[in-house]
């Protein structure tokens, strides 16, 4: 839930310091891809430190070396969450982020079928979650699908 407030929340103020007058934020697509992009951010916080073992348990069994795969993932989210934010490669980091959210929802399946906890706090149930994954990439695809006007 925490990514879901954080991209709420970054939104509205990146929206009010755009409708402010700081340039950058002028639109809701430059606003909702900060947002994107502090929530992407944020997740991938999770990849390392205490919530780590979280999320390795999270990673469907079928898929050999988990602790990897959690690492990989993490790097591509920062990767993607700084893509977003550059105007000439934005179009495809925001392409690529909604494929990495699409390969992981597996792990979000797995999470909330065996009722894992992340942080000692229980992830959220399917539908919920399934909701929250289509917010997500609602956010990340919907400044590219439809830019700001010059």
């Amino acid at each position: 839930m925490e990514p879901f407030i954080a991209l709420i929340a970054s939104f509205v103020l990146f929206r009010a310091a755009g409708l402010a007058g700081l340039s950058y934020f002028d639109g809701w697509q430059p606003s909702l891809q900060a947002a994107a992009a502090v929530m992407i951010l944020l997740a991938a916080s999770g990849h390392w430190g205490k919530r780590r073992p979280d999320l390795i348990r999270m990673v469907p069994r079928v898929f050999p070396r988990p602790g990897l795969i959690v690492t990989v993932t993490g790097w591509l989210e920062i990767a993607g969450a700084v893509g977003i934010l550059i105007p000439v490669v934005s179009g495809a980091a925001s392409v690529c982020l909604a494929v990495l959210l699409v390969a992981m929802f597996p792990a979000n399946v797995r999470a909330a079928r065996e009722k894992l906890t992340i942080g000692g706090k229980p992830v959220p149930d399917l539908p919920v979650r399934t909701l929250l994954q289509l917010v997500f990439l609602a956010a990340v695809l919907l400044p590219a699908l439809f830019p700001q006007a010059l």
